[in-house]
């Protein structure tokens, strides 16, 4: 009787615990186990089978969380947001008579980011989804180049996603610019948003993410930076003359970047730290590149005087690699910017 009693005991606990088989069949592209990230971090997942049946459903939960996060479909490609410290992500999928296969992969997430902006700090998101993006040949860039933008849900992160098709002639560098603000008073920024290309990058060599903004002396502060694929660093802007007499360079950090090392048809995570004072010396902080951390601390000087009224701008802009012409197609995402 005790013996029947235990057998039943424990025939409850498998049917009580059947959301947790083995023979789970998903690979888990990103991260790796183990690895550390940011917050969020980027989970690409792909379940075409779930004990040998077809997967209809994917999902994850982080630790011990009753909460799922559940797609439909067989892969996932998002940004996944958790705390710092180690956690163990429950990557699940569905198969047709609803059994369901899981895969575990451990994380430890930095502080980094997070740690960085501060609970009053102001932040305008979906960027990428507002209505006055336009684009421009850079003059700042030889050649040729053209471009046209718009809203698409596929491939998105949130739903609504923006892409940008390109054409470049003799390295030329088309630039995507919207206006979100009006601040002239805060001078701490954090630039997080999301970049997908879109099959290669063979058509160009370097992608610009920059916040300009009008100080309350009425000068423009432009804080620019850039993965410069021909130097394989993280660029940094320069006004190199004075705010009347300016003269706009790049130069380069130790921190590495090549655009040509990013995969194409995932999502990559570039988040940026900017700072500057009341008279335009900008403070290249940190930058972060889907989770990896690169410290920079460089002062540079990079006021101007435009004339401009009020605003706080970014500034997307992709760069042409050869004498000819090429094409390119990315894709902007989840595009947040605090202040403080």
């Amino acid at each position: 009787m005790k013996y029947a009693m235990k057998f039943a005991h424990l025939l409850f606990l498998m049917i009580a615990t059947v959301a947790v088989p083995v023979a789970a069949q998903t690979v888990i592209t990103s991260p790796s186990n183990g690895q550390q990230v940011g917050t969020p971090f980027n989970l690409t997942t792909d379940s075409p089978t779930c004990s040998s049946q077809g997967v209809t459903a994917v999902g994850f939960s982080l630790d011990d969380s009753s909460s799922t996060a559940i797609f439909s479909g067989q892969t996932m490609n998002g940004p996944v947001n958790a705390p710092a410290g180690w956690h163990t992500v429950h990557v699940k999928a569905w198969d047709d008579y609803g059994d369901v296969c899981v895969t575990d992969v451990s994380v430890n997430v930095a502080g980094g980011s997070s740690s960085i902006i501060p609970s009053n700090a102001v932040s305008v998101s979906e960027i990428q989804t507002l209505g006055n993006w336009t684009e421009i040949h850079d003059g700042g860039t030889p050649g040729s180049s053209s471009g046209v933008m718009s809203l698409v849900n596929s491939p998105s992160l949130t739903g609504t996603s923006r892409f940008f098709a390109n054409q470049f002639n003799y390295f030329g560098g088309e630039r995507y610019t919207a206006q979100f603000d009006d601040d002239m008073y805060s001078q701490n920024f954090f630039y997080d948003g999301w970049v997908y290309i879109d099959g290669s990058s063979a058509g160009f060599n370097n992608l610009e993410f920059d916040l300009d903004q009008t100080m309350e002396n009425g000068e423009t502060v432009i804080m620019g930076f850039q993965c410069d694929s021909w130097t394989y660093t993280w660029d940094y802007a320069v006004n190199g003359g004075s705010p009347t007499n300016s003269w706009d360079t790049w130069l380069h950090s130790y921190a590495p970047c090549n655009v040509q090392s990013w995969a194409p048809n995932q999502w990559h995570h570039v988040q940026i730290y900017f700072s500057h004072d009341e008279n335009g010396w900008v403070t290249y902080h940190t930058v972060w590149l889907d989770g990896n951390e690169e410290d920079l601390n460089i002062n540079a000087f990079s006021g101007y005087e435009l004339g401009w009224g009020p605003a706080v701008l970014t500034n997307f802009q992709i760069d042409g690699n050869s004498t000819g012409t090429t094409w390119g197609n990315v894709y902007l995402d989840n595009l947040t910017v605090y202040r403080w």
